[in-house]
């Protein structure tokens, strides 16, 4: 999808979304989380044992909500999983990184891997599909 220049700085200048997937029966559920962007893609950290993520998976088309105060950037797309080291733990990294809490350099990758296993720690992958501001 196209989004403006205006668009992917918005998305770039902030770290904090709103994310609604749908309910099995079809109400929807929405949470505040961190994410990184890469330009194209957002990445957003959660646990597999949380609703939002197996909602996702069951159903992709996801809406996510950017706001700033009375303005906002919402985006309608789709989410693809990711359980795994290494890709999994990098986009971590970045979403720690974005949220100023930033893993050291040195940290120690086996052990920062068995961490995120053991906390259950997966990414979904959105890929925008649609874009809506009120600006």
């Amino acid at each position: 999808m196209a989004l403006t220049d205006e668009q992917r700085a918005y998305i770039d200048a902030h770290n904090l979304c709103i994310l609604a997937t749908g309910k099995k029966d079809g109400s929807p559920q929405i949470s505040s989380v961190y994410y990184d962007w890469d330009g194209e893609q957002l990445y957003i950290s959660v646990t597999s044992d949380r609703a939002k993520w197996r909602n996702a998976v069951r159903n992709p088309n996801i809406a996510v909500l950017i706001p700033d105060g009375r303005k906002q950037l919402i985006l309608y797309g789709t989410a693809s999983g990711i359980e795994h080291a290494p890709e999994r733990d990098e986009h971590i990294i970045g979403i720690r990184k974005r949220w100023g809490r930033p893993v050291p350099e040195d940290v120690d990758r086996v052990a920062f891997t068995k961490e995120l296993d053991d906390a259950l720690r997966v990414v979904l992958r959105f890929t925008p599909q649609r874009a809506f501001s009120n600006d």
